[in-house]
């Protein structure tokens, strides 16, 4: 067990709710394996108290935290500077408190690739059908079209993927209809949306037009019905847990001094409620 000293450092993950956030069990386990002199703690800010808590975070000498739904816009706009990955996606995930100044980075693009590639999925093997249009969304969006891969996205209000497209050109949007027909011309399905997860229903979308590998970024459950009906046709699938693992990586160094592993026996103990008895 590690023992806290006066020079631990500390970290943690900002957000409203965050009682159903990972981070601190995945962040928790490479603490102690690697027995760094330091904490991961869960920080339940509302928004109005956001920036005043994250200054206050950086007054008391943490090292950064992680950001997620609904702060991480107001992430961005607390930074003194953001890394490329933050002004691709228009958002910021990570933050690194130094000398009294704010670093702000999104390591979800990141953590999506290594974790199709840690799959056997070559995320530039072909083109890429992306459903849905939010944070997520950009931020994979981003990421794949940095590596030429063409990209096309699908979301239930159209509108909404046209403004991603207005911020990342190269995009190519079509109606949430066409999804099924456009399957057939796409090697790699990812969904951002949260649809398959427990309580938001299913994600309609057929895929027997085609032969792509499956991605979904939701994973609670493991395997999303999207991810059964790939398997059950001898699809290449990704779950989303793994995405989360990965983007990770980055702020553990950042913070705690270590670039930790991503490696089967971190996925059991992050996933250990998630798993079948």
């Amino acid at each position: 067990m590690t023992i806290l000293s006066g020079k631990a450092r500390l970290a943690g993950i900002t957000g409203w709710p965050v009682s159903h956030s990972r981070s601190p069990r995945l962040h928790g386990f490479w603490i102690e394996r690697h027995q760094v002199d330091g904490a991961y703690v869960p920080l339940p800010i509302e928004p109005r108290n956001w920036t005043t808590a994250i200054r206050g975070l950086v007054a008391a000498g943490f090292a950064g935290c992680n950001v997620t739904i609904p702060h991480k816009i107001a992430a961005f706009e607390i930074c003194d500077t953001v890394d490329a990955s933050a002004r691709r996606a228009g958002a910021v995930n990570t933050l690194v408190f130094h000398d009294g100044k704010i670093t702000g980075s999104n390591t979800d693009g990141l953590g999506f690739l290594n974790n199709v590639r840690q799959h056997g999925v070559d995320p530039v093997a072909g083109p890429a059908l992306l459903l849905g249009a939010g944070g997520s969304a950009r931020a994979i969006a981003a990421v794949l079209l940095d590596l030429g891969v063409r990209v096309t996205v699908a979301n239930r209000t159209r509108a909404r993927a046209e403004e991603l497209a207005k911020d990342l050109p190269g995009l190519t949007v079509i109606d949430w209809e066409r999804r099924h027909a456009a399957v057939a011309d796409h090697a790699l399905v990812v969904n951002t949306t949260p649809l398959g997860m427990g309580g938001q229903g299913e994600l309609p979308v057929d895929l027997s037009a085609g032969k792509p590998a499956v991605a979904d970024i939701v994973y609670v459950p493991l395997e999303t019905p999207l991810l059964a009906d790939a398997k059950a046709r001898g699809l290449k699938t990704v779950g989303g847990l793994g995405m989360l693992l990965h983007q990770a990586v980055p702020g553990f160094h950042a913070w705690f001094g270590v670039e930790p592993k991503v490696d089967d026996e971190l996925f059991r103990f992050v996933a250990a409620d998630l798993l079948p008895a």
